[in-house]
């Protein structure tokens, strides 16, 4: 019998395998939305036996809808809380007036994809690098009477970091309600990380999404990218900008960041907590709820705005739908800033479109990149948008981390996603779309600065790339759906 079993142990196990590689193969084809993704990992699945499985177990299932109705069985309800009002397009047609009146038609597409109202009376102030934001977010926390909410990619374990940790910690000796999510991966940018500082200074953290993979894989799936921080649900701070000292430019730090990051108050601050909200009871299970985290707003300025969430769950492809409606009703002008540019076909289509249609369609990327790669990747696509129209512009160093839209000087577009598949597909991004033409002005002068010191790059000399830089580039442009 045993010499019977040993002969047939390669059949079992080839039948085995095969087994395997078809139930794997059919979870990818009934939950996987994009078709480029669902045809790869199939391809894997089936040429690497068992451990392409393996590997799509790890890397290609979306747990974050299993969480969704873990928290539902345990009784944690988010639609209370998550519940707002209807927007009131009377109010729309007031602030979106003419002859920038045809920006109603964008808000009413992204009402539809978000299903959050528009709310008036808010104001957005931008606050370059860590010199001009992070004292601010510092003394904020410093008087908080209630309750602080902070959300992070990267929590470096720092001068800054400690800066942060102190003055949280500091809040709760003050007994008050402060919570910290930091995601898994971001966390682990810096050794050690932070939150052996976070505990003892007792503040009650959490990592979102935590895993045992190697901390020096940065770009695994399904990550936190948000960047929050509400202070007793009555003022945030959101953008582009992490926790760490490259990010303060005056003190000259090894690897200098520039970024904006924005105050915002108003009724759009409830945006913010609910999100945070959201993303705690994920990772703790813990619902947040009452007057510290959610009091009544006033108004606080002219702006109409409205939080977008974006992630590979319920809020899948939000971000890029509102990205894609802003460059169909653009007439005169779009400005994008980003760090990382490696849009997908429907994103170029729509910039070539915009920019053929007479609209002046300028991109603005970094002269110095802290993603060789990406850089690579990004400019062996750009001929695809140059020869459309498009210009493109690299910005003087040190690396910009900035990420902003504006069209026809009304429409503003802050926070946290980059033009990437990876923002826009796999991780989990904050952005705030604003209605007003002061912060329409404001940003446009600031995209201003930044093209005063920038060199246009034209699609002769990207072609005048030499063959071995071009097959290097195209080689990188081929991982761009994993950068």
């Amino acid at each position: 019998m045993l010499d019977l079993l040993r002969d047939l142990r390669p059949a079992i196990v080839a039948i085995l395998s095969t087994i395997l590689a078809v139930a794997v193969s059919a979870h990818v084809v009934l939950n996987k939305r994009d078709n480029r993704a669902a045809a790869g990992w199939v391809g894997v699945v089936l040429f690497v036996p068992v451990f392409g499985s393996v590997l799509y177990a790890l890397f290609g299932i979306n747990r974050i809808r299993r969480r969704g109705r873990t928290l539902r069985k345990l009784g944690l309800d988010l639609r209370p809380l998550l519940k707002d009002s209807r927007t009131d397009w009377k109010i729309v047609t007031e602030v979106v007036s003419e002859p920038q009146g045809y920006l109603a038609g964008l808000a009413r597409v992204v009402s539809r994809v978000t299903r959050r109202p528009l709310v008036p009376g808010n104001q957005l102030t931008p606050l370059k690098d860590g010199d001009n934001a992070y004292p601010e977010m510092l003394d904020r926390i410093d008087s908080a009477t209630r309750s602080i909410a902070l959300s992070t990619f990267i929590f470096d374990n720092d001068r800054i970091g400690k800066s942060f940790v102190h003055a949280l910690g500091r809040a709760v000796e003050r007994q008050l309600e402060v919570r910290v999510l930091v995601d898994a991966v971001g966390s682990r940018y810096s050794w050690p990380p932070i939150m052996k500082e976070l505990r003892r200074a007792n503040v009650r953290y959490a990592r979102f999404m935590q895993t045992v993979v190697p901390w020096r894989l940065p770009f695994l799936n399904l990550r936190n990218h948000r960047k929050l921080l509400i202070v007793d649900g009555e003022v945030g701070y959101t953008g582009g900008m992490n926790i760490r000292e490259g990010h303060v430019l005056s003190e000259q730090p090894k690897r200098p960041v520039q970024d904006l990051q924005f105050r915002v108050e108003g009724p759009v601050v409830k945006h913010l907590m609910q999100v945070f909200t959201e993303d705690w009871a994920f990772s703790t299970k813990e619902l947040l709820g009452g007057d510290a985290w959610f009091p009544k707003l006033s108004e606080a300025g002219p702006v109409l705005a409205r939080g977008i969430s974006d992630g590979p769950d319920e809020d899948f492809d939000k971000a890029r739908i509102s990205m894609l409606g802003a460059l169909a009703t653009a007439q005169r002008y779009v400005t994008v800033v980003t760090p990382y540019f490696l849009p997908d076909n429907e994103l170029i289509s729509a910039l070539s479109v915009a920019a053929m249609r007479g609209v002046e369609v300028r991109i603005l990327l970094p002269e110095v990149n802290n993603q060789v790669l990406v850089k690579w990747a990004s400019t062996a696509l750009l001929w695809q948008i140059l020869q459309r129209g498009c210009r493109v512009f690299l910005t003087a160093p040190p690396f910009d981390h900035t990420k902003l839209m504006l069209v026809d000087g009304t429409w503003t577009f802050v926070g946290s996603a980059n033009w990437d598949p990876r923002s826009l597909r796999l991780n989990f991004e904050f952005n705030i779309e604003c209605y007003d033409e002061g912060l329409g002005t404001r940003m446009a002068a600031l995209a201003q600065e930044k093209l005063a010191t920038a060199r246009e790059i034209t699609k002769s000399k990207v072609d005048g790339r030499s063959l071995p830089v071009q097959i290097r580039d195209g080689v990188a442009r081929l991982l761009s759906p994993y950068l």
